[in-house]
């Protein structure tokens, strides 16, 4: 929805904007981040005036606008030569599934699957195959990251779960794609535990987003329920559990199976276009490198139907509490002491679709990758009460992981290193950045109280129950806003942490 109206806003916003003198005046200590702060941003941002923050609504304006807005009284500015100041778009593509069949011959015999086993959409308006040979697949993908199976001109059924071998491999939309790009004609996943298939079954209609510059994915692609898969495994001579256990072998090739397919498929598509916000706040002695602070403003925007008492996903903790955040950091940042180093702010977008935003900015920075010596990704972090240990998603290099645990102990926190939040580094922004080199790190309590996190994840998380209210826990989160601004001073100390610096 922009427009050159909003955009001439956004334009006034920067020009009527105060961004102090860099100075280079001794260090003085930075107020702590309070709770009244962060509770002031998140009530507006997770306001029903925002609609949920979806991309490509006017709660995206909105939240624009009010970041913007925020920002630039931080005194950060908009990136030098940027032809959309503030601004960084992201051209995006929308699908909405309108349905589909399928069905099954097993040995040349029909095999009926009923119509809630199978969830079916298609890539472009329309998909029809006929007689496809289906191969299970297990995860996909080998240790060594690669296909493992032949599934060109066929249907491939892959796990969902995360590959229990290697190193930081593929999730499964990734897994996904790159049984596409083998030459896959459909993609079933089978649920396994790791996904509800109720909460699938009711997502069957919503519509899926993905960047306009992304590789086509398979024609049909679709979940397959447990239940389902292994009605249809076992009458095709296969034990489900048997080969789940023998996909976890990082040498799992695949089994073809005596089956075939016919698919159909239906769907809707919408190009749009959404917007990462990024602004600069100038070093006080530059020296080519720069930190990084990140985190999504999007969140799910009107997700209940109609009817119900409350349709509006307002994304208070996921996400508005990591703006908060953000803005909180550079307003520290902005107005005390300068740091020396460059230091950039970015809110990405369509974080809930996919990463889409934070993978954008990787293929297309607006300063070059390899001169950000740390991103420090912000997300969902009104979790854990005032005293919660510090954890570390992207851990295990040396150097930055002494800067966090002499930040953290300046602070009189203790450091959380049982290595739970790992499970998470797939699922954040981070990630996008990290698969191009860039070390990323997330850094604070959230992730360190797993039984807090996964209460949240099981309750409030992605429904209209994630509004402000004064039960959200900001203790917490404005002690993370105190590491992080922490942090962002001694990376961007040219004596502290040197730009030969090595993980």
């Amino acid at each position: 929805m922009k427009n050159s109206s909003f955009r001439a806003a956004i334009a006034a916003v920067a020009l009527l904007s105060f961004a102090p003198a860099v100075s280079a005046a001794p260090a003085k200590a930075d107020a702590p981040i309070t709770e009244a702060e962060l509770a002031a941003h998140m009530k507006i941002l997770a306001s029903d005036a925002f609609e949920g923050r979806a991309p490509g609504t006017e709660g995206e304006d909105r939240t624009i606008a009010y970041i913007v807005g925020e920002w630039a009284k931080a005194g950060l500015e908009a990136v030098p030569g940027s032809a959309t100041p503030w601004l960084q778009p992201v051209p995006l593509v929308e699908t909405q599934a309108l349905g589909g069949t399928a069905k099954f011959r097993v040995s040349g015999r029909d095999f009926a699957i009923e119509d809630d086993g199978v969830i079916l959409t298609s890539r472009d308006a329309s998909a029809v195959f006929a007689d496809l040979p289906a191969v299970f697949v297990g995860y996909g993908i080998d240790g060594a990251g690669q296909v493992n199976a032949d599934v060109r001109g066929k249907l491939a059924i892959m796990l969902f779960d995360n590959v229990p071998f290697g190193d930081k491999l593929p999730r499964y939309r990734e897994r996904r794609q790159m049984l596409a790009d083998a030459g896959a004609s459909a993609v079933l996943v089978i649920a396994t535990d790791a996904v509800p298939w109720t909460a699938l079954r009711e997502s069957a209609g919503s519509k899926a987003v993905r960047l306009a510059s992304a590789k086509a994915g398979a024609p049909v692609s679709g979940f397959l329920s447990l239940e389902a898969a292994d009605a249809l495994l076992k009458k095709a001579g296969q034990d489900g559990g048997a080969l789940r256990e023998a996909a976890k072998s990082p040498d799992y090739n695949g089994v073809a199976l005596p089956v075939t397919a016919d698919l159909s498929a239906k769907s809707t598509t919408r190009p749009f276009a959404s917007s990462n916000i990024i602004a600069k706040l100038p070093g006080a002695r530059p020296d080519g490198k720069a930190v990084l602070f990140l985190g999504h403003w999007d969140h799910l925007g009107i997700c209940e139907a109609e009817g119900a008492a409350d349709r509006i996903c307002n994304g208070a903790v996921d996400n508005a509490s990591g703006i908060a955040v953000l803005t909180e950091v550079a307003k520290r940042l902005g107005s005390g002491a300068r740091p020396d180093r460059d230091i950039y702010f970015m809110a990405t977008t369509a974080e809930e679709k996919g990463l889409l935003g934070a993978h954008y900015f990787a293929d297309h920075p607006v300063v070059p990758l390899s001169d950000i010596t740390v991103a420090l990704n912000i997300d969902t972090i009104a979790i854990s009460p005032r005293g919660t240990p510090v954890a570390t998603i992207g851990r295990g290099k040396p150097a930055y992981d002494a800067v966090v645990r002499e930040a953290a102990t300046r602070l009189g926190r203790k450091l959380d290193e049982d290595g739970e939040a790992d499970a998470f580094i797939q699922r954040q922004d981070g990630w996008a950045l990290g698969a191009k080199g860039v070390t990323s790190l997330m850094v604070g309590g959230s992730f360190s109280d797993m039984k807090l996190l996964e209460a949240f994840l099981g309750s409030d998380y992605h429904s209209a129950a994630d509004n402000f209210s004064d039960r959200i826990p900001l203790g917490g989160a404005a002690e993370d806003a105190d590491l992080h601004v922490a942090l962002g001073r001694a990376f961007a100390d040219t004596k502290r942490w040197p730009a030969t610096n090595k993980p």
